[in-house]
């Protein structure tokens, strides 16, 4: 009698949870003995990356101010996954949205009451828009989600790149490269943090609820496990993907409007700051569930705000990036390794 390792479909959320927990821990003990090898104290850069990130008001606040976009690019790819498909394009849509709630902001003169829901609306509205094709193109044609949401990115970032050098470019001269400032801002929760933070927490409830407890919700899921089955009880496929690819090009736009609206207060060329992509893999930590995107949202704020600190110690940009992204595999291996199971291998009676 022997023992086979057998994957099962389903774990345990405490069994998860074990594993994603395990697989952080391994991946810190393999950072930590490369830093020892590097000459480097891992025991104090750590106590300085925590002690920056929750040790004061200060850096809990500058965390939130990460965690806010990232929860929401993190929703935009979620969305899509849970339907089976993957919105690459976070980055343009974001960029998108940026740009429609500047152009709101800019020319749309009144009271912030009534111009901060315009502009967020206006920036979902761009997002919607920047994914429109790729979702059309998806939905009636079988082209690629993948190819065409990760091509206009660049566009998005290139026609930003030309509205602040160009035709929006800040008529005092004070800025270069960047639009004037945006009158409307997001009212402040703290020093730096702003409303924006518990307006994504919001967003990732009401998504969760939409897909948990509702008939679209039930029907996207259905759709994005098994076609065929969607198919045979008369879910209209192509309608729940155009649905839920605009929901997403929407997510990723307003993450543009709150970033522009509470912490960058103008349109600048790299205001995405690399957000789009970054919620791919905040989606793929969390499993591609909306709550579990806050949750993937804070470690990934937490592990980039652990960059820029060990930076300030003297640990270069490519060893940051090296140890963000061994965190993150050890972290996809642990959630695949959860799935098996040794069970017993018996032979068959002669």
């Amino acid at each position: 009698m022997s023992w086979r390792l057998q994957r099962v479909p389903n774990v345990p959320a405490g069994a998860a949870l074990a594993g994603r927990l395990g697989a952080i821990v391994a991946a810190l003990a393999c950072v930590a003995a490369v830093l020892t090898l590097a000459g480097l104290a891992p025991g104090r850069l750590g106590a300085e990356v925590i002690g920056s990130a929750f040790g004061s008001i200060e850096g809990l606040e500058d965390l939130g101010l990460l965690v806010t976009p990232l929860i929401l690019t993190g929703i935009a790819v979620a969305l899509t996954q849970r339907i089976g498909l993957w919105n690459i394009g976070g980055e343009g849509q974001f960029n998108a949205g940026a740009l429609a709630a500047t152009a709101v902001g800019l020319h749309a003169g009144g009271d912030e009451i009534w111009v901060l829901p315009l502009m967020a609306l206006a920036g979902a509205a761009g997002g919607a828009a920047w994914i429109l094709v790729p979702t059309l193109a998806r939905a009636f044609a079988g082209v690629s989600e993948l190819i065409t949401t990760l091509l206009l990115n660049f566009v998005a970032a290139l026609l930003v790149a030309w509205l602040c050098t160009g035709p929006w470019r800040d008529p005092s001269g004070r800025a270069l490269a960047t639009t004037a400032r945006i009158p409307a801002e997001l009212p402040p929760l703290g020093d730096t943090l702003h409303w924006g933070f518990p307006a994504a927490i919001a967003v990732a409830v009401l998504a969760a609820g939409l897909l948990a407890f509702t008939r679209f919700g039930y029907e996207v899921r259905i759709a994005g496990a098994n076609p065929g089955a969607a198919l045979y009880a008369g879910i209209p496929i192509r309608a729940r993907i155009v649905a839920v690819m605009l929901l997403s090009g929407a997510v990723a736009g307003l993450a543009g409007t709150i970033e522009l609206a509470g912490t960058v207060h103008r349109l600048q060329g790299g205001i995405s700051n690399n957000y789009g992509y970054l919620g791919i893999m905040v989606a793929v930590l969390a499993r591609g569930s909306c709550l579990g995107v806050i949750a993937g949202a804070v470690l990934m704020a937490a592990l980039l705000n652990a960059g820029i600190v060990l930076q300030t110690q003297g640990v270069n940009t490519s060893t940051v990036l090296a140890i963000t992204g061994l965190i993150l595999l050890f972290t996809a291996i642990g959630d695949e390794v959860v799935h098996y199971r040794p069970v017993r291998r018996t032979s068959a009676a002669g």
